[in-house]
């Protein structure tokens, strides 16, 4: 297994809040009135929905993006069951039995290539490589994963309480993926949180992993390694005890996304224009694309709050490792 590191800038931050429901209920006298009004409630426009997404949506707006890769493709729900074998721990289980799905997209690729396995980065999912398929399928059997409570994939109750329990939800439910699809001997892409989890999945599966790349990885180093100068000036102040506060209280950029409701495809279409137009390096986005790529990410940021929640489990304000890379990889 060969491991590529790389530090990650104290930008991290300010990229992985970029890269990352209430609904009205009204009181009841009759089953019959309850019927009335949700049937009522359903034939609104999307637009008058306080939230205007839905599962559909999520689906509806995947299929549109990846229209845009030439190279033939099959979408699937791989089942990953409930937890691990014989699993009684919460934090895989969720409040349910119900099976758990991971969204998974393959490519068309020649006879005997090599499987490139992908994992996306915080707040993200596979549909973010659209524009990377078509020539790594050229080379690689491509595989590319929504992460358990990501993108298309299962969103269940997020119930970790840990940093240890966290990690495991993403790299066991990536496993029992990896079991359900019998892989053995692929190349593992990451990027940015994805890298963090590929890596440490990497670690504890190494029989599994022929190569492992880390594309942008967060986590590799702590913040006692850093001591970022910018990040200890902005915690003096009274505007850093808010976001540190915020932080800590697992508020997430998508929460923010959810609040504005029938406004929130603005606000997230002006993050898709300006993070892959004018900050973009390269070839920027076409006007079809930048429509269908900021609809996709709205439906995946909106749906219901579920691994989001790893991040102040996984990192400190700053999107500094409270258990870095680097650590588990020198020992």
């Amino acid at each position: 297994m060969n491991l590529f590191r790389s530090r990650v800038s104290t930008s991290v931050v300010s990229r992985m809040a970029g890269e990352l429901g209430s609904s009205a209920s009204v009181p009841t006298t009759t089953s019959s009135s309850s019927s009335s009004w949700a049937k009522t409630r359903s034939l609104w426009p999307s637009i008058l929905r306080w939230i205007p997404t839905s599962v559909d949506h999520i689906i509806a707006a995947e299929k549109r993006l990846l229209s845009l890769v030439k190279t033939s493709y099959v979408v699937e729900q791989v089942n990953i069951g409930s937890g691990p074998p014989g699993s009684k721990v919460r934090w895989f289980r969720s409040t349910s039995d119900e099976p758990r799905f991971i969204n998974t997209v393959t490519f068309q690729s020649k006879e005997d290539s090599p499987t490139l396995v992908m994992v996306h980065g915080y707040g993200a999912s596979q549909g973010f490589f659209f524009r990377n398929f078509d020539a790594l399928a050229s080379r690689f059997k491509v595989i590319a994963i929504d992460q358990l409570g990501w993108g298309g994939s299962s969103r269940p109750d997020f119930t970790c309480k840990s940093t240890e329990e966290t990690e495991a939800w993403f790299i066991d439910s990536f496993e029992e993926w990896r079991k359900a699809k019998n892989l053995s001997g692929f190349i593992l892409l990451g990027h940015s949180f994805g890298g963090y989890v590929a890596a440490k999945y990497a670690l504890k599966h190494p029989e599994h992993v022929q190569h492992l790349i880390l594309v942008g990885p967060a986590g590799v180093s702590s913040e006692s390694e850093s001591k970022p100068e910018r990040l200890t000036k902005l915690r003096a102040t009274w505007t850093g005890a808010v976001f540190n506060h915020l932080w800590e209280s697992n508020f997430t950029p998508q929460k923010v996304v959810r609040g504005l409701g029938p406004w929130g495809p603005d606000l997230v279409n002006r993050y898709t224009t300006a993070r892959f137009g004018a900050y973009s390096t390269g070839e920027v986005l076409n006007e079809e694309e930048s429509k269908l790529l900021s609809d996709y990410v709205y439906h995946t940021l909106a749906a219901k709050a579920s691994g989001e929640l790893c991040l102040k489990y996984i990192f400190s304000f700053g999107a500094f490792a409270r258990m870095p890379l680097v650590q588990r990889v020198e020992k």
